[in-house]
Parts: C-alpha cells; sequence; structure tokens
C-alpha cells in the first residue's frame, strides 16, 4: 500500500485519542519522560504548521498557526494524505529534505506520540499490520540521527518475536509496557 494512504488510515486512531483528552488531564505523565500531555500537545501544536508546509513544499515557521490540536491534526492528514506530497524534496524551515523522510515523521507524530498519548490517558489505540510495519521502517531509517537530535531514547529490548508496533515503540526508545502510575 502507498505510504500516504497508510498516513491516511492511521490518522483515525490518532484523532480518536486527541478527541479523549480533557482539561484533567493535561498534567498526566507521558512515555516522554520529559513531557506530560500538555507539553506533548504543545510540541503536536507547535510542528504541525511546518509539518503541514512541508507537504506542500512550503517553509513554514514552527508554531505558525496556533489551533486545536484536532484541527491541526487534520489537516495533516489532509496534507500528507496525497501522493504528491511524498514525492520529490521539500523543506523543513531552512532544510531541504526528502518529502518522503517528512512523510515519515508524520505518520511518526500520528502513531508514536498517539500511543504516548493513549497510554498518558489509559486509553486503547491500535494500527493496522501495514501501519505498524511503516512506523517500524521509518523509524529505523532515522533511528541514529533521532537519537543523536534527542529526539528518540535508547533503544529498549523487547522479546524475540515481539508484534512489530512493540518494535517500533522499542527502537524510537519508549517502553511499549508503559503505564501511567
Amino acid at each position: 500500500m502507498d505510504k500516504h494512504l497508510l498516513l491516511l488510515e492511521a490518522a483515525p486512531a490518532f484523532l480518536a485519542v486527541v478527541d479523549r483528552v480533557e482539561p484533567a488531564d493535561l498534567d498526566r505523565p507521558t512515555p516522554c519522560a520529559d513531557w506530560d500531555v500538555r507539553a506533548l500537545c504543545a510540541h503536536l501544536l507547535e510542528w504541525g504548521p511546518p509539518l503541514e508546509g512541508a507537504a506542500r513544499k512550503e517553509s513554514v515557521p514552527p508554531g505558525a498557526a496556533y489551533d486545536t490540536l484536532k484541527a491541526q491534526a487534520e489537516r495533516l492528514a489532509e496534507a500528507w494524505g496525497t501522493a504528491a506530497a511524498w514525492e520529490g524534496a521539500t523543506v523543513m524551515g531552512t532544510f531541504e529534505m526528502p518529502a518522503d523522510l517528512v512523510g515519515g515523521m508524520v505518520l511518526g507524530e500520528f502513531a508514536l506520540h498517539g500511543w504516548d498519548l493513549a497510554r498518558a490517558l489509559d486509553v486503547p489505540i491500535a494500527f493496522s499490520d501495514g501501519v505498524a510495519h511503516l512506523v517500524y521502517a521509518e523509524v529505523a531509517r532515522s533511528a541514529a540521527q533521532g537519537r543523536e537530535m534527542g529526539v528518540y531514547g535508547p533503544e529498549i529490548a523487547v522479546a524475540d518475536g515481539a508484534p512489530v508496533f512493540e518494535r517500533a515503540l522499542a527502537l524510537s526508545g519508549r517502553d511499549p509496557f508503559w503505564k501511567a502510575s
């Protein structure tokens, strides 16, 4: 299946979790060690506009537009839900990058941060095998650089034969069995 279609498949699971965030949840811890739900939502809102602009091959600064997280995520899915968004090169800030690398980052925002929010809220989230395999491939593609930039933590060991999404979480430095205390 095409990457843009898998992103469109992942978006509803992310949006379903976003719909569950209430003001009382904002101080809850997340699997992202330094971020509570408020900080994670702020991160998603800050980087949504540049990621959305990158789908159109436009440079947009972080935090350029403030909106609800749901509206931002819907626009992001729409922007990256076309094959053309994943083709050629694009820009993030002043850096030219392969568009499919940025598209993979968007998928990671939906899947990995969707999982982070779901764990923080103690609600389920699930992705198809196709989405899980693409998330794993995208994390594997950028894991070393992500660790250098502090985006990913050290890889977590998981059992041989662990489901592919658990392996993607572990590769990104997330403990697949993390629960809010």
